[in-house]
């Protein structure tokens, strides 16, 4: 049986379900930052997914990145699986600009500032918007 590893449940708030991956925002507003995680219990690599499951996790990565470089309008989509500190597979969807606090260097080496009620509201919000609905990908939004 699925479920998230702590420090994912700790750090991210839900957004919602695409049909394999739960998406989550991380707590950090200085960045529109989703993670992307496939609901297939003890998998931390991407080459322990079925081949089916590869190319649905895919798919709903490049969906995702592609609606937020639109939505957000990025200079740069970083997209990335490192799991170093969580095992448990998941892709960064970071939108970048040029001129946000960490650019050049990786969003990780800034300390993040966390939400606040108000502004989590709004990007919830954009964030429906943008995904629910778009395009031929199933989004389950949910406001859990």
């Amino acid at each position: 049986m699925f479920s998230l590893h702590p420090q994912l449940a700790q750090d991210t708030f839900f957004v919602g379900d695409f049909p394999l991956s739960t998406c989550r925002l991380m707590n950090d507003m200085q960045f529109p930052w989703l993670i992307l995680i496939p609901r297939v219990p003890g998998v931390s690599e991407l080459y322990e997914l079925s081949q089916a499951d590869q190319e649905q996790f895919l798919r709903e990565s490049s969906w995702l990145s592609s609606q937020l470089a639109r939505v957000f309008r990025a200079d740069k989509m970083n997209v990335a699986a490192l799991g170093n500190m969580v095992p448990q597979l998941h892709f960064h969807h970071v939108v970048r600009y040029q001129n946000d606090v960490a650019w050049p260097k990786p969003v990780w080496g800034t300390p993040a500032i966390p939400y606040t009620n108000e502004v989590l509201a709004h990007m919830r919000q954009t964030l429906m918007l943008a995904l629910r609905g778009q395009g031929d990908m199933p989004f389950d939004w949910r406001m859990d």
